[in-house]
């Protein structure tokens, strides 16, 4: 049996079943349903194929060259769905259930959905495909949410934090982890591979749609590129005006812990990365960097660094409203005790009031402060 369903009943009723996107392997990489599995009806060269079939000979001429290119492929499909869902399965949880999707919700997932259930799958289909999905993460991220930033120097365990705050019961947002940098030159640490924009941006909207707008939620500071990808402009202008945590750690403490997550990286990747801030470093400082990664004086090069870092990021912070600035000094990096320390902090000094939050961020877009 093939059912339609509007997005909202697609996204309710497919948790923890298996999604089928029938689209290409390149659309699946530039943009997809969160949890979505690729299964292309046809390869990236056969659908420009049918394209260029159905531009130039017409609608059933397109259609008579898709079955001909995949007429000998649909046994192949639907034991690779079985597997599925038999990998999906549990020893409680036993579904026949397959939710399908294409583009806009035409002839591939039409297609795709006719041949599983004339197998025997219970198929759903979502009515606009992936299209309605990217307009529905699109407008979410239009939205005004009760943020609140996490903010320190390079080298103050943000991250770690963060995620020990999220382990505690806060909402978090870790957008580093989204698009697999940190953010620095050297953010990337030698895996050079990111989601597309696309892809990212659905990630980002799918949390934040997630998450209990009567609570706040944190977010690193970052700047609006992490690696090769953009911050959508209307949250990080949210970002940018939101109050901050702004963690104070003694120097010592910063670079002892940047040498354990940096100092055992490739050296050829450390050298690459200190000459893309070169200019900014400056030619005396940028030799004496690199002589230190050379020498294997790793907290050598971690300490010049952080001085052409620690200047960017105070540049960063005058650009803020100081009132929305508020210090939390503290001894040492230890993300589970710190993460408590930051809770209660922002609890009893900033206050858990997330209307006033939400009122601040909007006041401050609307006065065109950012």
């Amino acid at each position: 049996m093939i059912n339609q369903l509007s997005l909202a009943d697609f996204l309710s009723t497919s948790k923890n079943q298996l999604i089928i996107d029938v689209r290409t392997p390149l659309e699946y990489e530039q943009g997809h349903i969160i949890d979505a599995l690729n299964l292309p009806l046809f390869t990236n060269e056969e659908r420009v194929l049918v394209g260029t079939c159905y531009k130039q000979e017409g609608r059933q001429p397109a259609i008579l060259l898709g079955f001909e290119l995949i007429g000998s492929r649909w046994a192949i499909y639907i034991r690779q769905v079985s597997d599925l869902l038999k990998a999906n399965s549990t020893a409680t949880n036993k579904s026949n259930k397959v939710f399908v999707h294409c583009w806009r919700g035409g002839m591939r997932s039409g297609a795709m959905a006719w041949a599983l259930s004339m197998y025997g799958f219970d198929v759903y289909v979502l009515k606009g495909g992936y299209k309605t999905y990217r307009t529905y993460c699109l407008e979410a991220l239009e939205k005004n949410y009760p943020i609140i930033i996490l903010s320190g120097k390079t080298g103050s365990a943000k991250t770690d934090t963060l995620l020990a705050m999220k382990s505690k019961g806060e909402q978090v947002i870790d957008l580093e982890g989204m698009v697999n940098h940190q953010g620095s030159s050297f953010g990337s640490k030698g895996d050079e591979y990111q989601p597309s924009q696309e892809q990212f941006e659905n990630c980002l909207a799918h949390e934040l749609m997630q998450m209990d707008m009567r609570k706040r939620i944190w977010f690193e500071n970052e700047s609006i590129v992490i690696g090769k990808r953009v911050i959508p402009p209307v949250i990080f202008k949210q970002m940018r005006v939101a109050k901050i945590v702004d963690l104070k750690l003694p120097l010592t403490e910063r670079i002892d812990f940047l040498d354990k997550d940096y100092g055992t990286l490739n050296p050829v990747f450390l050298k690459e990365s200190v000459l893309k801030i070169s200019k900014r470093l400056g030619p005396n400082e940028t030799k004496i960097t690199l002589q230190a990664i050379d020498e294997n004086r790793m907290k050598d090069f971690i300490a010049q660094v952080l001085v052409y870092y620690d200047k960017t990021y105070q540049r960063s912070q005058e650009k803020r409203d100081p009132s929305t600035i508020y210090v939390l000094a503290l001894d040492e990096i230890a993300p589970e005790k710190n993460a408590n320390k930051v809770i209660w902090f922002c609890n009893e000094v900033i206050g858990n009031d997330v209307s006033k939050l939400m009122n601040q961020v909007e006041n401050e877009i609307n006065d065109n402060r950012f």
